[in-house]
C-alpha cells in the first residue's frame, strides 16, 4: 500500500530490524574496512570486497566464521540497514552492475542507514515499555521522523547530518532511561565507566545505568542485570555466565554477540541466545 504524505507510519517489529543478507547485496562484507586482528584473520579496505564473499552475495564461510578467524563478522548488525540500502535506496540495483560511482554512493549511504536502523531499534523497544509510557507520543514522532529519513535519496542521505538527530533522540532515549530505572533502591551510575576486565560476579546492578560502559572481559557470572541500561555498553569477552538480563533494555544482538553466556544467563525477550554460547 502507497504511504500518504504525513500520514503516520507503521510500527516496527524488532524482529523487521534485523539483517536479512537474502535481500542484501552483501554491502557490510564490502562498504566496511577491517584490520588483521584477533577480530579478523586479515586486511580489508572499505569499499573493497571480501575474499569469502560469493558471486551471489552470500559469504562463503558464514557458518565457520569464528573457526576461520573472523569473530568480528559474528558480532555485526546492520539492524536491517542492508536490505534497506539494497532494496528500497537503490531499487534493487547491485554495486557489481551499477557502475563505480553507484557503488561507491552505495558504500557511502550504508552506514549512514545502519546508524539510523540502530535508532529505530531503540525507539522501538522503548515503545514497547509501559514504564515509558509518558513520552510514546514524542517516541512515535521520533520513530516516525526517523524511518522517513531511511527513505530519502541517495544524495540526500550523502548530505544527512546523523550526528545531530541521533543528539536529538538520544536525549529522549535517556528520559526513557530515567523513567525505567525509577524506584531503584539506590543510585547505579556506571555511565561511560571504566570497567575492564572487572570482578563483578554476583553484583547487584539493578536498574544500573551502565550506558556506554567499558565491560570488555569483566566477569558478570551470576550478576543481577535486571532493568539495567545497556545502550552502547562494550560486552566484548564479558562473561554473563548464569547473569540476569530479564528486563534489561537496549541491549542489542551485536553486543550479547560479542560476550559469553551459558543456558543459566537470563534475558530480555527483545535479543536470542547466541549460537556459541557454552550450554
Amino acid at each position: 500500500m502507497e504511504q500518504r504524505s504525513g500520514e503516520p507510519l507503521p510500527l516496527h517489529d524488532l524482529r523487521e530490524l534485523r539483517a536479512d543478507c537474502a535481500g542484501c547485496f552483501g554491502l557490510c562484507c564490502v562498504a566496511l574496512p577491517f584490520t588483521a586482528s584477533a577480530d579478523f584473520a586479515v586486511d580489508k579496505a572499505a569499499g573493497k570486497a571480501c575474499g569469502n564473499l560469493g558471486e551471489d552475495f552470500r559469504c562463503g564461510i558464514h557458518t565457520r566464521l569464528r573457526d576461520e578467524g573472523f569473530t568480528g563478522c559474528t558480532v555485526y548488525d546492520c539492524f536491517g540497514a542492508g536490505q534497506k540500502v539494497s532494496q528500497v535506496t537503490f531499487g534493487g540495483e547491485n554495486w557489481r552492475t551499477g557502475g563505480r560511482e553507484h557503488a561507491r554512493r552505495m558504500f557511502d549511504v550504508f552506514p549512514v542507514v545502519r546508524q539510523l536502523h540502530e535508532l529505530l531499534w531503540y525507539l522501538t523497544e522503548s515503545l514497547t515499555l509501559p514504564a515509558a509510557r509518558p513520552v510514546h507520543a514524542d517516541l512515535r514522532r521520533a520513530l516516525d521522523e526517523t524511518e522517513r529519513l531511511t527513505r530519502r535519496t541517495a544524495e540526500e542521505l550523502g548530505e544527512l547530518d546523523v550526528a545531530a538527530h541521533r543528539q536529538r533522540v538520544n536525549e529522549l532515549l535517556l528520559r526513557v532511561s530515567d523513567l525505567m530505572r525509577t524506584g531503584a533502591g539506590r543510585k547505579r551510575n556506571r555511565r561511560g565507566a571504566d570497567l575492564i576486565g572487572a570482578r563483578l560476579k554476583g553484583a547487584d546492578l539493578r536498574k544500573a545505568n551502565l550506558r556506554g560502559a567499558y565491560l570488555i572481559a569483566a566477569d558478570l557470572t551470576g550478576a543481577d542485570l535486571r532493568g539495567a541500561d545497556l545502550i552502547g555498553a562494550d560486552l566484548r569477552d564479558a562473561d554473563l555466565t548464569d547473569a540476569d538480563l530479564t528486563g534489561a533494555f537496549f541491549l542489542t544482538q551485536p553486543q550479547l554477540n560479542a560476550a559469553r553466556g551459558s543456558a543459566g544467563t537470563r534475558l530480555p525477550t527483545s535479543v536470542t541466545r547466541p549460537g556459541h554460547w557454552t550450554t
